[in-house]
């Protein structure tokens, strides 16, 4: 099955992007598992999640983290497992959304000289049971590079998406994780473009890419910063209109995606 990571600078819409991929790999019946690996998590608000119900990220789970590690979670440079079990977490914890479990990990606090290895411990051995031990579809929302994502992990993925927009800068976000992502042996890099108002920028968008193949693009459309579809009491989910008019665009990227990767 498919597996994309997406990309970008922060405000470009990577989370939409995101949304938009696991929703139309859902309406055709695939099992996605949609990974909200950025710290400032918004892709369970994309996916129709209501504010009122979050859903806990799984760094911020203290005691499960301390249960699988053997260890407290502030027990900095203390005895822990590195091998903990995980396999069950995407049942336990994953938020059902028809055919997508939603999974948001959180971000890794910082304590003394480095971060709180036993979170860090859990969420990179999720991520490898995630990406070479199931049969899922992976969409990861990744923040403005990919500090998740370690050697072997990277080199499963089918794809890194980077997202950009018409401004210089998301550009230069993209080509710095192009170089991060080269450095960990992921080869198969593309880009979409988002809110374009003028389609006639594409050519000058594909030029700065450097090379990063352009697979389509978004137009700059008000619907794209609601929910991409919304959820009902079972757990179900209907399409919004803007997941049912792109789907089109993104069927075509996931098509290219799958010749290309």
């Amino acid at each position: 099955m498919l597996k994309i990571a997406v990309s970008g600078k922060g405000g470009v819409g990577k989370t939409t992007f995101s949304a938009l991929l696991a929703g139309t790999l859902a309406m055709h019946g695939t099992q996605v598992i949609a990974v909200d690996a950025d710290p400032d998590a918004n892709l369970p608000s994309a996916l129709g999640v209501p504010l009122e119900d979050p859903i806990t990220p799984l760094a911020e789970m203290h005691d499960f983290i301390a249960e699988r590690t053997g260890t407290k979670e502030d027990a900095i440079g203390g005895y822990f497992k590195l091998n903990p079990r995980v396999d069950d977490i995407p049942d336990r914890f994953a938020r059902r959304l028809g055919n997508i479990r939603l999974l948001v990990l959180g971000g890794v606090s910082k304590g003394g000289g480095g971060c709180i290895c036993p979170a860090t411990t859990v969420l990179k051995a999720l991520l490898v049971h995630l990406l070479l031990g199931r049969d899922d579809a992976i969409v990861m929302d990744m923040e403005a590079g990919i500090e998740h994502l370690g050697r072997a992990t990277a080199q499963s993925m089918d794809a890194l998406m980077l997202v950009v927009d018409e401004g210089p800068w998301s550009v230069q976000t993209a080509l710095r994780v192009k170089d991060l992502a080269g450095d960990l042996g992921l080869k198969k890099i593309f880009a979409v473009a988002n809110r374009i108002t003028n389609p006639d920028r594409l050519a000058d968008i594909a030029k700065r890419l450097g090379g990063i193949p352009l697979l389509g693009h978004l137009d700059l459309d008000p619907r794209l910063v609601n929910s991409i579809v919304s959820t009902d009491g079972d757990g179900s989910f209907q399409p919004s209109p803007a997941l049912l008019d792109y789907r089109p665009m993104i069927d075509s990227i996931i098509a290219r995606v799958n010749e290309m990767a």
